[in-house]
This record gives C-alpha cells, sequence and structure tokens, in this order.
C-alpha cells in the first residue's frame, strides 16, 4: 500500500519569514517597554554603589517643606563635537532626574538649552553661570540655579569635568543651601590666615588673596563668625567653636572656652606640635607675622581628659607620602616618613565623620592619648597604622633627610592616636571661678551675672585631631584656575573630614554622607609592598657604596694637595702616587658603577611584575581563548561525527526493514 505524502501548510521559507518578522516585532516593543515603564531604572554594579543616591540625599529631599526648582542650562548643540563633556552633561541630566524622581514631587528640574544670541543665553549670563567661549565663538554652558519660593538663590556656575566625582555632594548642597537658607554659625579661633591665605593681609588688601580651600568650603556651608585672639566670653548663638592652630591664649580666654563646653557648647580643636603650614612663606620670603609653629592647650585638654606630648612627632613607614629628594642631578622618589596618607583602615568605621572617607593627608602630626583619671570616654576615630614610631620634635626640626629616617626607622608595632572623639561629663579646669588679668582687681559687671559653672549640663561633644597641616592647600588639593573661579579637585578628604567633624557637631548629618563619593583609592598594594621591600633592601647598600665613594674622592683630593703646584706637577709624582692614583681612580668609578646599579635596582622587580602582567593581559587571555575556541571546536566535530555515525545507522536499519517487508 502507498502511502501518499502530505505537503505541510506552511513552507520552511515562510516559517523562517514568520519567525524574523514576529522577533522583530517583539524587539521593537520590549524596546519601547523597556524605555517608557523602565525610563528610571538603574543597576549599579559599581564596587561603592558611585552612581546610585546616597541616603543623605533621599533624606534631604524627602524631607523638603517647600518646593524647590534646579534649571539646568546646558548647551547641548554646542558641545556636539566635545564626547567627553557630552558624557559628562548626560550623567548630570540623569543625576538631576534620579534626585526629582526620590523627592515626590518637591524638587523640579527644567532643562534651557541657551543657544547663541538667545534670551536664554542673557539669562544664563544674568543668573552668573560661566559660558565657556570656544574656537567657534559659541559659549559653553552646563550650570544649575536653584530657587525656593521665598526669593532664595544659589547658583553653580559651571560643573566642571574635574569634579565630576563630586557631582552629587555639589548638587546636595545647592539644595541643602535653598532649603535651610540660615546657615548655622560657626565660631572661629585660629593663627593661621584661613581667609587671606599666605599672602595675608597684604595681599588681601589688594585683592589678591587666595584662602585655603577648606576655609571656603566652611564658607559655603556655614555663617563663619571669627573671634578675636583674646576674649572673655562665647555668644550663645555660637553652638560650634573651631580651635584651628591657635596661639598661646591668657587665662580669660581659656575661661570662656570652658564655660562654653561647660553649658553644652561643642568644640573641634586643631592642634599642633610642629605646624608647617604655618612656616609657609608669603610674599616676602617669610611667614605671616605673628605665626606660632605650635599649639596646644595642656590647662582644657586635662580638663578633658586628653592629652597631647608637645614634643613628640608621628613617623609611619606604612603610609608615608612619596616626595622627590636628593641632588638635583640624582633627584629621586623615596618615602618621608612624616607625611601620611591614612587610609579607611586607619578611621573609625562606626563614626559618622570618618565612616565615608577614603584618605586624609597630614604632616608632622602629634599624638593624643587619654588622661588616667579622665571622666569622659576617649574614642580614637584616625590612627596610624602599626608600622609607626615616636620622633623626637628637635629631631624633626633639625630636617632629615628622608632616608636618614628611613635608616633610623624602628617601628613601634602600635597605633598611634592622631583624631579623637572625647565624650561623657566634663569638669571645669578652672574650679575657682574666672581667673583675674594683672590689671584686673574684680570680675567685669558684664560676666558676674553669668552663672560659674563646675561640670558640664550635659555630656560633652568634642572633636580633636593633632595636626595643623591637614588645612594646607598643598597637601591635599590641586587648585585650578577656570577662568577667574577656583576650582578645587581633591586628591584627598581634608575638606571633608573638617566640614563633616563641624556639621556632625551642629547635629546635621545628611551631607555627611555624600562628600568623599569619588573612586576610592585602590594603590597596586603588591607594587607597594615589593617598591618598600626593595628600597629597604638597597637602601643600606647605597649609603656603603656613597660612603665608599666619598671616602675615594677625599682621599684623591688630599693626594692632590700633597702635589706642588705647576704645570709639571704631574712629572714629580712617584711610581708609587702614580699606582695609588690610578687605584683610586679605578675605584672611584667601579664605585660610581655599583651606585648606578644599585639604584636601577630599585625599579627590577617593579618592572619585572609588570612584564608579567603585561604579558598576562596580551599574549595569556589571547592564548586562553584560543586554547578555549579549539576544545570547542574539537567537540563540535566529536558531535557532528557520533551525529552522522548514528544517522548512516538508522538509514541501514531502515533499508533492511524495507527489504524484509518486500
Amino acid at each position: 500500500m502507498i502511502q501518499k505524502k502530505v505537503r505541510p501548510v506552511f513552507s520552511r521559507a515562510v516559517f523562517a519569514t514568520s519567525i524574523l518578522v514576529l522577533s522583530t516585532i517583539a524587539f521593537v516593543a520590549l524596546n519601547t517597554f523597556s524605555t517608557v515603564g523602565f525610563q528610571n531604572a538603574r543597576l549599579d554594579l559599581t564596587d561603592r554603589s558611585l552612581f546610585t543616591l546616597a541616603d543623605g540625599t533621599r533624606n534631604m529631599v524627602n524631607g523638603l517643606r517647600e518646593p524647590i526648582t534646579l534649571r539646568f542650562y546646558y548647551s547641548e548643540d554646542v558641545v556636539t563635537e566635545i564626547p567627553a563633556l557630552r558624557a559628562h552633561a548626560q550623567r548630570v541630566r540623569d543625576l538631576l532626574q534620579e534626585i526629582s524622581a526620590a523627592s515626590n514631587g518637591n524638587v523640579r528640574v527644567e532643562e534651557i538649552n541657551p543657544q547663541s544670541f538667545s534670551i536664554e543665553e542673557d539669562q544664563a549670563t544674568d543668573a552668573g553661570l560661566t559660558g565657556v567661549p570656544l574656537r567657534t565663538g559659541d559659549k559653553v554652558f552646563l550650570g544649575v540655579v536653584g530657587t525656593n519660593t521665598v526669593d532664595g538663590r544659589e547658583v553653580i556656575g559651571f560643573l566642571s569635568p574635574e569634579r565630576a566625582t563630586y557631582l552629587e555632594y555639589d548638587l546636595a548642597r545647592l539644595i541643602f543651601s535653598l532649603a535651610n537658607p540660615e546657615k548655622p554659625l560657626l565660631g572661629v579661633v585660629s593663627n593661621l590666615p584661613l581667609d587671606t591665605g599666605a599672602g595675608g593681609l597684604l595681599l588681601a588688601m589688594e585683592g589678591r588673596s587666595e584662602p585655603f580651600m577648606i576655609y571656603q568650603e566652611l564658607k559655603n556651608s556655614f555663617t563663619v563668625d571669627f573671634l578675636e585672639q583674646d576674649f572673655d566670653r562665647i555668644a550663645n548663638e555660637i553652638k560650634v567653636l573651631a580651635l584651628v592652630h591657635p596661639k598661646p591664649m591668657d587665662p580669660q580666654t581659656l575661661y570662656a572656652i570652658d564655660q562654653f563646653v561647660m553649658r553644652g557648647g561643642r568644640v573641634i580643636a586643631f592642634l599642633d606640635p610642629h605646624s608647617e603650614v604655618s612656616l609657609t612663606a608669603g610674599p616676602a620670603g617669610k611667614p605671616v607675622q605673628g605665626y606660632t609653629e605650635a599649639s596646644n592647650m595642656p590647662e582644657l585638654m586635662k580638663s578633658w581628659g586628653v592629652e597631647m606630648n608637645p614634643n613628640e612627632v608621628l613617623a609611619d613607614k606604612l603610609r608615608a607620602q612619596r616626595v622627590a629628594a636628593g641632588a638635583r642631578q640624582r633627584r629621586q622618589l623615596t618615602d618621608y616618613v612624616l607625611w601620611q596618607r591614612l587610609l579607611p583602615e586607619d578611621f573609625a568605621s562606626d563614626d559618622p565623620i570618618t565612616a565615608p572617607l577614603d584618605a586624609l593627608h597630614t604632616g608632622s602630626a602629634g599624638i593624643l592619648e587619654p588622661t588616667a583619671d579622665a571622666t569622659t570616654v576617649f574614642t580614637p576615630i584616625v590612627q596610624s597604622s602599626p608600622e609607626a614610631m615616636i620622633l623626637d620634635l628637635e629631631r624633626v626640626k633639625s630636617a632629615p633627610s628622608p632616608d636618614d629616617l628611613l635608616r633610623a626607622f624602628e617601628p613601634a608595632g602600635e597605633r598611634f592616636t592622631v583624631a579623637a572623639r572625647i565624650s561623657g561629663p566634663v569638669k571645669t579646669a578652672f574650679p575657682d571661678g574666672r581667673p583675674l588679668a594683672d590689671d584686673e582687681e574684680d570680675v567685669p559687671t558684664a560676666l558676674k551675672s553669668s552663672k560659674h559653672l563646675v561640670e558640664s549640663i550635659d555630656d560633652a561633644n568634642i572633636v580633636i585631631f593633632a595636626d595643623s597641616d591637614i588645612f594646607d592647600d598643598r597637601f591635599w588639593v590641586q587648585v585650578q584656575n577656570f577662568l577667574g573661579d577656583r576650582i578645587a579637585v581633591p586628591t584627598a578628604d581634608n575638606a571633608s573630614f573638617v566640614v563633616n567633624a563641624v556639621e556632625n557637631l551642629m547635629g546635621s548629618n545628611d551631607l555627611i554622607s555624600l562628600r568623599a563619593r569619588e573612586p576610592a583609592d585602590r594603590p597596586f598594594t603588591v607594587v607597594e609592598d615589593i617598591r618598600r621591600d626593595a628600597e629597604e633592601k638597597f637602601l643600606a647598600e647605597e649609603t656603603r657604596l656613597q660612603t665608599r665613594i666619598d671616602e675615594t674622592e677625599a682621599r684623591l683630593a688630599a693626594l692632590r694637595a700633597e702635589l706642588p703646584e705647576g704645570a709639571g706637577a704631574a712629572a714629580l709624582l712617584t711610581d708609587a702616587q702614580e699606582a695609588e692614583m690610578a687605584s683610586l681612580q679605578r675605584e672611584l668609578a667601579e664605585g660610581r658603577r655599583a651606585l648606578r646599579d644599585v639604584q636601577g635596582d630599585l625599579r627590577r622587580d617593579v618592572d619585572a611584575l609588570g612584564a608579567r602582567i603585561a604579558f598576562l593581559n596580551m599574549a595569556l587571555v589571547p592564548l586562553l581563548v584560543g586554547a578555549v575556541w579549539l576544545v570547542l571546536s574539537w567537540t563540535r566535530r566529536r558531535q557532528r561525527a557520533t551525529r552522522a555515525q548514528a544517522a548512516g545507522r538508522s538509514v541501514m536499519s531502515a533499508d533492511t526493514n524495507t527489504g524484509a517487508a518486500s
């Protein structure tokens, strides 16, 4: 019986075409749906969630009591040929949208494209935005103008790509300022020229002062009130007092600070056994008049339960910064143990001041310790690494070279405290009341009405940092001049620490989580360990060779000094002298060659590691990919051969069955 072959309704070509059309429709529909339905969806896979709104931002915008409008001026048509700036502008746009979405409608974002010679361009200029001129004659605007409902206005003139890592903080600070138009009052007592820079009042009067960047950050967040160096009372309006490397204070001033703490005032103090920033030369080549090299307040510190030895300076080998040292012709990078780059493992992870920080740069810092009879709790928040030691101040003042410090370095095997939080009940440092000045016979009438407190009303909250060089711009920031504006590009979180501490003492923590959200410092720890071991290994050999060269040169000089003067002096050399001089010259040449070899060996292990990594990147990975391809190809061929053999056996079986049926 012959069976009739049934033809399929759809041919294979029609079926394939239908699948292709349906796949295209599904692809377009899925993209359209995802564009509309998941417009604000984000998946942040970065290590520190760098592209996710911080909790501080969310808390701030959720707690807004009035609407805030952010006008984003962006010259989109002009930057089409500048890919980097266009990508940065897109990041700004995305972040503004995320902030608006998290604010429950309290933050409204308007985007404006100010084209050349347009009304929008005039509005941007009038608002204080900075237009960057291009060679084409056009101007690029990339800034934000924020307003609230009570005529408050804050402006970011230009969102520079150099501050891209601080973008969320800059925007959040603008919103915070609009939501809190009255800035908290911060009292400052300082013997550093925070508001004028190293130029002092002379350059300030000429309009050429450059304030410390940390002072600028403080002004952005607080109303800064400088107190005179000598005072007898602190106003009740001041909730936080910052003591920044103050000069030695008279008893009446110390008493005023003591009573400020007794009645609940908060203090942050930056004290220093050896302040390098105070020694910074001004225009005349000298430090600012009235500078003080050291600062300390032993009377108040004792009542607070903490002390700082004025003759001790911290040295840290593991956290040492790299500096250029040596003679100009042999200048090279080396570790300077007096300057440290402290890392997250050195910070208290549970303290809101230090938890978000990545790095702090300090210089010739002091060491804090709790006193034996303290009534307070001493909590370290910044410490050295375990490979640290204490140096005598006089040794530091003698200006030893970085190599000399490394040769004599003997780690103590313990961490030393650089910054601490002091909390708990405090007893006054003046149990007998206000001390009288030499020219006083009685307490001033204005102070008689104020009650003398012998104990703090509430638990004290004091932060002490044993370094003032944290304020030095050279230590932590690169300042760039952009169309007359100073733009800070931080290399460490010194400003973040200072502003975090003040805000925490003020009682506001929303902005703390936003600072220092730059990509975490990721040092090549293996390379650093190799470099440090190599330097330690060859430093002694380099010293020995340099001593040998110096001795050889001295012997040669002494031998030449014995020769009589005149053109024929060389002819008067004895055979023994000629042989000795030739030997010394050969020894000198050999010593210098050996010294060059030792200095070159400092890079040998690092270069070898670099070569291995380059091999892994350029050769091993392609080889692995090729090997995987060969394995997959061989596996496919085996599978095809197996299927072909199975098909052959099936055909033979079918032929056998057909023959049997016939």
